[in-house]
C-alpha cells in the first residue's frame, strides 16, 4: 500500500485512530506526572481536504464529512468533531488535524512530544503545523527513536503508525513495541494497522503476543469481510497498557464507524489479546 497520508486524511480509518487517540490522551494527561508522547510516523500534522491529493481519493467524503454532519456521535467522536471545528472557525472541514497535532493540543505544559518523520518535505510541513509548540521534530527512524527514548523513569506514550509501504513494517512495528516495553514495561503503546486479510493481521498479533506480558486491547473496525487482500477492508488499533476506560470508548468508536461508514458484512470487534 503506497500510503502518502494526504490522499487518505479524514477517511474512516482516521476517525477510528484519532477518536481513540484523543480518548487515550485525555486519560493520560488528566492527571499524573509529566508525559512523553512519541509519534513514530508523524506525517505533515495538518491536511488540506480541499487539496488535489485529498480530492483525488474522495475518502474524506466517506469519513470526516459524515462525522461532521452527524448530530450526536459517541463522545470520543464528538471530541474529534470539536477538534476539527476549532481548526475551521468559519465552518466545514477544509483543514484536518493529523495525529501529532491532536497529541500536541492535548498535552499539558510539562508534557513533551517527539514527532518523527523521515520524509523531508513532510517534516517541513509538520514544523509549520506544530509551530509555537514544544514539539521536538526529528527526521529520523521513528522505530529506533522510540526504543532509544524509552526509559523506566519516564511516563511514556508511543503511537506507532507506519505507512505500510515496506513489507517489514508489520514485523518492525511489533518488534519496536516489544523493545519499548523491554525498557519501559509501563509504557502505553498504540499501534495502528490496516485490515486487508486475516492471515496478515493474525501474523502481526502472534508476533506481538510472543513474550508479551502487559495487557493489550485490540479494536477492529471491519467495514467489509477480510476476504480481499488487495483492498483495505478496515483498520485496527492494538493498545498495550491501555488507560482505564479506553475499552468502552474504542468499542463505541468502532461500532459507529462500521455502522455509518461500512457495508454489508461489516463488523466491530473489541477484545483483549490472549482472551479471544
Amino acid at each position: 500500500m503506497n500510503y502518502r497520508h494526504a490522499f487518505h486524511a479524514g477517511n474512516f480509518a482516521d476517525l477510528v485512530k484519532h477518536a481513540v487517540l484523543g480518548s487515550a490522551m485525555a486519560r493520560l494527561t488528566g492527571q499524573g506526572p509529566p508525559l512523553l508522547a512519541l509519534d513514530t510516523h508523524a506525517g505533515a500534522g495538518l491536511y488540506r481536504l480541499d487539496a488535489a491529493a485529498a480530492r483525488a481519493s474522495g475518502e474524506a467524503d466517506a469519513g470526516i464529512a459524515r462525522l461532521m454532519a452527524h448530530a450526536d456521535p459517541p463522545a470520543p467522536l464528538k471530541a474529534l468533531k470539536a477538534a476539527v471545528a476549532r481548526l475551521n472557525p468559519n465552518g466545514g472541514h477544509r483543514l484536518y488535524p493529523g495525529s501529532p497535532r491532536l497529541i500536541a493540543d492535548a498535552l499539558r505544559p510539562a508534557d513533551r512530544l517527539v514527532a518523527c518523520e523521515l520524509r523531508g518535505d513532510e517534516a517541513g510541513r509538520l514544523r509549520q503545523a506544530l509551530k509555537g509548540g514544544k514539539a521536538e521534530i526529528l527526521v529520523q527512524d521513528g522505530y529506533a527513536v522510540a526504543v532509544q527514548r524509552a526509559t523506566a523513569r519516564q511516563r511514556l506514550f508511543v503511537l506507532i503508525d507506519p505507512p505500510f509501504e515496506r513489507a517489514d513494517d508489520y514485523a518492525r512495528a511489533a518488534e519496536a513495541a516489544k523493545a519499548v516495553l523491554g525498557r519501559n514495561p509501563a509504557a502505553t503503546i498504540m499501534v495502528w494497522l490496516p485490515l486487508k486479510d486475516l492471515e496478515t493481521f493474525d501474523g502481526f498479533l502472534r508476533r506481538l503476543e510472543a513474550g508479551l506480558a502487559p495487557p493489550a486491547l485490540v479494536a477492529e473496525a471491519r467495514l467489509t469481510p477480510l476476504d480481499d487482500p488487495m483492498r483495505m477492508n478496515g483498520c485496527a488499533l492494538v493498545v498495550i497498557n491501555p488507560p482505564a476506560g479506553l475499552e468502552a470508548d474504542a468499542a463505541a468508536v468502532c461500532d459507529w464507524v462500521v455502522r455509518i461508514c461500512g457495508g454489508p458484512g461489516g463488523e466491530a470487534r473489541v477484545w483483549r489479546l490472549g482472551a479471544g
